[in-house]
């Protein structure tokens, strides 16, 4: 899957100063941000499957499809604004 961001040239300046790739920073940084949040699901999904004796799906994929499907997990949400 593909995203696209814009960066100020301020932000593409800074960005060039810890980087000398700045798409290879960015893309890193979401890659391992994501996988961070993945090992979290799987292991909210293995303390829920093991408290109520459900099999575990095989592989990664279907562990977080599972966790989403058993509500386990849910999509976040932007906090509305108060009024």
């Amino acid at each position: 899957m593909d995203y696209t961001i814009t960066v100020t040239d301020t932000q593409k300046k800074s960005l060039e100063y810890i980087s000398p790739d700045v798409d290879e920073w960015i893309t890193n940084a979401a890659t391992n941000r994501a996988r961070q949040a993945k090992d979290q699901i799987i292991d909210k999904l293995i303390k829920h499957c093991n408290a109520n004796s459900i099999t575990i799906a095989t592989g990664e994929a279907a562990q977080v499809d599972q966790a989403y499907s058993l509500g386990v997990v849910v999509k976040a949400v932007k906090a509305s604004s108060p009024e």
